[in-house]
């Protein structure tokens, strides 16, 4: 049997500075997703804690150098990247438990990549221009010299999903801190344990003053929510469903905070009829089984052209088949199990809604049967859904799971029509022979990424967010670093 009990500490919240439980001693489950095992407990967070870690934050902020200090930042968010660096071998295994992602891309974007992203965020705020001289203007007769200055937002709340953990703490805790913000980090019930483990290496291995990073793990929704209506948080930075999302912009609009959302997405990978269609299918049905399809990115929806539809069916079938749901301890595992028993019931469901409106599983469409401590766990097969058009349920919802919906188009036109015909914007793809062809329709693409001929988009320099109803702003690069700061002009006589 795969030895499944991680090494790591057991699961504290960090509140200005020190390490402890939730002050009334409550505590919920951690799950290793591959068995519905218990492998430890986390803090259930109360209101007091989140009240006293807000406070704790604004304190940090409104009193200590952090903010103004950009050596002081630079020099302890090293030590902080060099603790995950140190401390890596055992945060993969417990990502891997935890999380349920397959250990082969820990070495990619659920570890090594998100780590290597801080510190290219930490040397983007070493060399960035934090002050423009707009020379020198006249208004009015009056001379004035101009300075445009970024600064810290203020307090941050951090509220992270449990599919990529690593990578999005890192994403948003890396800029807010760099800027000169302080942070409160609440990251998904489903997954503490890993952002927990962020607040003990802060505490333990960096100078990070207490009060400027915060962790607090309620598994309740309303103690997490006073994040967003409490006056002294100036910025809400959420990653998840975009129903919550719409809740988080209700409810941060009394005070008027800044908002940043990066919500779901329903993208389309577009293979145009002089694409190699074995390449490009196969490439999509892969995709959408990495880590069981738990991903806001990825392109679910497989736009083909009609002529060759049963054929770009086949495929993906072959495809998905082969990867199956598999222990993700096993080096060789891409799909995984997904997070939790209440997300493979909502995935079931709608696979059997797609039976309802007249789809066929070409491949899957059943939770498969495991063995031994698997057994326990909560698995759905790759399924390849053919036979509906981009009206289905199916197409137009996001499900997060492994389910790749094949849809024909009957040209460039068209595949831009089905593409655009969704609420969401994420990302994207489109394959063809022609490069030129490819660029001219991934530019009629309504989404805020686009892969061409298998090009991949995802890096620390490149900002990553959505349209339509698939966010407000952008994470990562030059663009998510500015999501954490403020404007200010300053003129003075000339």
């Amino acid at each position: 049997m795969t030895k499944r009990i991680p090494t790591n500490p057991p699961a504290q919240q960090y509140v200005d500075g020190r390490l402890g439980g939730a002050s009334d001693g409550s505590s919920y489950q951690i799950l290793n997703p591959a068995t519905g095992q218990e492998i430890g407990r986390a803090p259930d967070s109360t209101a007091a804690d989140v009240d006293a870690a807000i406070a704790a934050a604004r304190r940090a902020f409104d009193e200590t150098d952090w903010p103004t200090n950009l050596e002081f930042r630079l020099r302890a968010l090293r030590q902080l990247h060099q603790a995950l660096v140190e401390r890596g071998e055992d945060l993969r295994a417990l990502t891997t438990a935890e999380a349920g992602a397959p250990v082969l891309f820990t070495a990619g974007p659920h570890f090594d990549i998100p780590v290597q992203s801080l510190q290219w965020m930490v040397d983007l705020a070493e060399r960035y221009d934090w002050e423009i001289d707009l020379g020198v203007g006249v208004t009015m007769g009056i001379r004035s010299r101009r300075t445009v200055r970024r600064e810290p937002v203020g307090v941050v709340a951090a509220i992270t999903p449990w599919n990529f953990p690593n990578q999005i703490n890192l994403a948003k805790i890396g800029p807010a801190l760099a800027a000169g913000n302080t942070v409160v980090l609440k990251p998904a019930p489903d997954t503490p344990w890993l952002a927990a483990e962020l607040g003990r290496l802060a505490v333990e291995y960096t100078d990070i003053p207490p009060g400027v990073f915060n962790v607090v793990t309620p598994n309740s929704n309303k103690v997490g929510a006073l994040l967003t209506t409490d006056p002294r948080v100036d910025l809400v930075s959420f990653t998840g469903a975009t129903n919550t999302g719409r809740a988080i912009a209700a409810a941060v609009a009394p005070t008027l905070k800044k908002v940043f959302l990066e919500l779901g997405g329903k993208s389309a990978a577009i293979v145009l009829d002089d694409a190699d269609l074995t390449a490009a299918v196969g490439a999509c049905a892969f995709a959408v089984s990495v880590h069981a399809g738990q991903g806001c990115a990825l392109t679910t929806r497989l736009v083909v052209p009609r002529q060759r539809y049963d054929e770009a069916v086949e495929i993906a079938a072959a495809t998905m088949a082969s990867l199956g749901a598999k222990d993700p301890a096993d080096p060789g595992t891409i799909c995984g199990p997904v997070i939790s028993r209440v997300q493979r019931d909502r995935i079931k469901a709608y696979l059997d809604l797609s039976a309802e409106e007249g789809g066929r599983f070409a491949t899957g469409g059943k939770i498969p049967e495991q063995e031994g401590d698997l057994a326990g766990g909560f698995w759905i097969e790759p399924t390849v859904i053919a036979g509906l058009d981009n009206a289905a349920r199916v197409a137009q919802e996001e499900i997060f799971g492994p389910v790749l919906t094949v849809i024909p188009h009957d040209g460039d036109d068209d595949a831009v029509r089905i593409a655009n015909e969704s609420p969401y914007g994420l990302s994207g793809s489109v394959d063809s022979v022609d490069l030129e062809r490819a660029k001219a329709v991934a530019a009629r693409i309504r989404s805020g990424t686009v892969g061409v001929n298998g090009g991949l988009w995802f890096g620390a320099d490149a900002p990553f967010g959505g349209y339509k109803q698939s966010g407000i702003g952008r994470e990562m690069g030059v663009a998510g670093f500015e999501e954490y700061l403020e404007i200010k002009t300053v003129a003075e006589p000339a």
